[in-house]
């Protein structure tokens, strides 16, 4: 099942990386509310021992958690007139993405992997409003739920792949904060979609500069 996100990720650049390369990382993204403490020790005790692909699968988690740390540290400088509600989710989610991006970098380095070097993210137009800001907030976060759940099935270890559940059942609350504060439905569908490789290519890849 398509995410059918591609218009309004049209307006989403990302400059330093092939679109082979980002679209290998980003197969898995997360974008949930968890520390170090929580994923690090957790994760990379698994990953020790496993190894592989599911070193490979976190750094995929690890690029879209780049993306979404710049996005929401951006928001914050750029987006004039943000409420008082929503400067302060903004922070509080962009702190919980950088702490994100800590615990995946400390678990693949535990494991013996390299974690990806951030790229140079551009957002086009998502910062004109808070309104705009909302509505890619969402579609990030909603398109992270869906390419999470397409790559559960490739998680080897069971350490990681129940890790991989309790990020993703935390990112479709996150998706669900961005909602209300929106005035929509938090839950609105009784299943959340899953992307295959080929569908996040045809949402992302045509936006991802070569």
């Amino acid at each position: 099942m398509s995410t059918h996100h591609t218009p309004e990720l049209a307006e989403i650049q990302i400059e330093g990386t092939t679109r082979a390369v980002f679209l290998a990382r980003a197969t898995l993204s997360a974008g949930a509310i968890v520390g170090v403490g929580a994923l690090s020790p957790f994760v990379s005790g698994a990953l020790a021992q496993e190894g592989g692909g599911d070193v490979e699968i976190l750094n995929f988690a690890l690029t879209l958690e780049q993306l979404e740390t710049a996005f929401y540290e951006e928001a914050l400088e750029q987006v004039k007139g943000l409420s008082a509600d929503v400067r302060k989710l903004a922070k509080e989610l962009g702190d919980n993405e950088a702490e994100h991006v800590k615990a995946l970098t400390a678990a693949i380095e535990s494991a013996g992997g390299e974690p990806g070097k951030a790229p140079t993210f551009t957002f086009g137009d998502a910062f004109a409003d808070e309104k705009t800001f909302l509505k890619f907030a969402n579609i990030l976060e909603d398109t992270g739920v869906s390419a999470y759940n397409g790559a559960a099935p490739m998680i080897e270890s069971k350490e990681v792949l129940a890790a991989a559940g309790s990020i993703v059942q935390v990112e479709g609350r996150h998706a669900a904060l961005i909602r209300l504060q929106r005035g929509k439905a938090p839950a609105p569908l009784a299943f959340d979609k899953t992307s295959t490789m080929e569908e996040v290519l045809e949402a992302v890849g045509p936006f991802i500069k070569k």
